[in-house]
């Protein structure tokens, strides 16, 4: 969803190039940046979204720390009692620490798939609305353009940044 509104703005960018130059270059005409990560992560919404993605990170990172520790402890009693194992004990030992480690490979898989899903789930309301809230200020207050400062602007004058006003405003309408 990120992805998809930058390219609108990047879209919409290639759009004031291509009018006219006395469009462009026409006196009251404003263009506006701001660091949609800085609104996305600083709006109450955001941060909400923030600590439900990194509470369901975290109970997944302490289920796989329980399942690394046991292969660890695994992995160092076939290194110390190998010597003293028969070859079939040790294939069968070996055979299982490989076995826990792809059962614990397809798991951390699966756990970056639900991550993922997670987080495009929290983060699809708040950047649907913020789309809106973006072109409602920028059409309010007469911007010809609202850029992402992260993406693509060199330089932008400390004036231009809406980044805090935006915030404000999605705040209001995340409520």
């Amino acid at each position: 969803m990120l992805k998809r509104i930058l390219l609108t703005v990047t879209l919409v960018v290639l759009a004031t190039f291509a009018l006219d130059s006395t469009c462009v270059r026409a006196e009251g005409t404003k263009i506006g940046v701001m660091n949609i990560q800085k609104v996305l992560l600083e709006s109450s919404a955001g941060r909400k979204a923030k600590d439900i993605f990194e509470k369901r990170m975290n109970e997944l990172q302490s289920k796989f720390k329980t399942e690394q520790d046991s292969l660890v402890v695994l992995q160092e009693e076939i290194e110390k009692k190998s010597s003293a194992w028969s070859a079939e004990k040790k294939a069968e030992k070996v055979r299982e620490l490989q076995k826990k480690q792809r059962e614990l490979q397809v798991k951390s898989e699966d756990a970056q798939i639900e991550l993922k899903q997670l987080q495009d789930k929290e983060l699809e309301p708040i950047l649907k609305m913020l789309q809106t809230v973006v072109n409602t200020y920028g059409q309010k207050n007469g911007y010809l353009v609202i850029l992402d400062s992260k993406v693509g602007v060199l330089f932008a004058a400390n004036g231009v940044d809406v980044s805090d006003e935006v915030q404000k405003e999605l705040d209001k309408r995340m409520k």
